[in-house]
């Protein structure tokens, strides 16, 4: 049985200025782009969360993303937390990083309505910039509309889980890209500098690689989901997959998802929304 493949990717606006944008002779909505004509020549769908700035500053680089009927657009952010300081004080002083919640919320509908009035879409899916999820993230996105969230990362993620607030939370259960491969700044030296520095690991561990090497565990998680029945949710950076080989790993998954059933986030909450619903009245029955 082959299982469902949920694919996504997270878009910055330039101005954001991150560490792979430095290291690319392309603008990052510009790869974007390029990986999404990817999508259409291997016939695979994936949803894009794309910053609410992207739109404002990049509107143009964006439309063949926006004109491609494989792609679902969600909401990632407005700014991507800038500024930094403003975060890290919030997080210091009620251990939210993105802010209390009324800023969360104008975060949240700021981003909506970029979205919106520029493709003609209510979007229904969000991914928070660097995976921060905070503890009024999930009564403000479904109060915003939002139906399912993919943040944070665990390995062992069978199935969304249903909130009480009616939102879905996805986090990612195959090995990220960014965090875990060696490119841009992120070297062997600049990783275990960074590991020592703030002990960082993820549910993967913290380990990095090689172009090489991450596909091939990617790979095999997906095969291992299959062999069990599991949804995959899978993360790809077009940027980062342009910087590690310029799409010859991409290439390699993207054929692999070619072959698999394929589902948006949005279609994920729907599905699971579903079976949730079934459950609920064999359960009453």
């Amino acid at each position: 049985m082959k299982s469902t493949i949920c694919l996504s990717a997270d878009i910055h606006h330039s101005s954001l200025k991150t560490g792979n944008q430095q290291h690319s002779d392309l603008p990052e909505a510009v790869t974007a782009a390029r990986f999404a004509a990817l999508l259409s020549e291997y016939g695979v769908k994936a949803t894009f969360f794309i910053s609410g700035k992207t739109f404002a500053e990049e509107a143009c680089e964006l439309a063949p993303i926006v004109q491609n009927p494989l792609i679902e657009i969600g909401g990632h952010n407005w700014d991507c937390f800038e500024p930094l300081l403003w975060h890290r004080f919030w997080n210091k002083i009620n251990g939210s990083y993105n802010g209390p919640a009324w800023y969360q919320r104008r975060d949240a509908l700021k981003t909506i309505a970029a979205i919106q009035a520029h493709t003609g879409r209510r979007i229904v899916s969000w991914r928070n910039h660097m995976y921060m999820h905070g503890p009024h993230t999930e009564s403000v996105l479904a109060g915003c509309g939002i139906r399912i969230c993919s943040d944070g990362v665990s390995k062992n993620a069978l199935r969304p889980q249903s909130h009480a607030s009616g939102l879905f939370n996805f986090p990612l259960n195959i090995l990220p890209d960014h965090e875990h491969l060696y490119h841009a700044e992120r070297t062997p030296e600049w990783v275990e500098n960074w590991v020592r520095r703030y002990n960082w690991r993820d549910d993967f561990g913290s380990e990095s690689y090689d172009i090489e090497t991450w596909t091939e565990i990617v790979l095999r998680q997906l095969r291992e989901h299959e062999a069990r029945g599991v949804i995959s949710n899978l993360i790809l950076h077009p940027i980062t997959m342009y910087l590690c080989d310029e799409f010859r790993s991409a290439r390699r998954l993207l054929e692999y998802l070619a072959c698999r059933p394929q589902l948006w986030m949005c279609e994920v909450a729907e599905q699971y929304a579903r079976l949730d619903q079934q459950g609920v009245m064999e359960h009453s029955a």
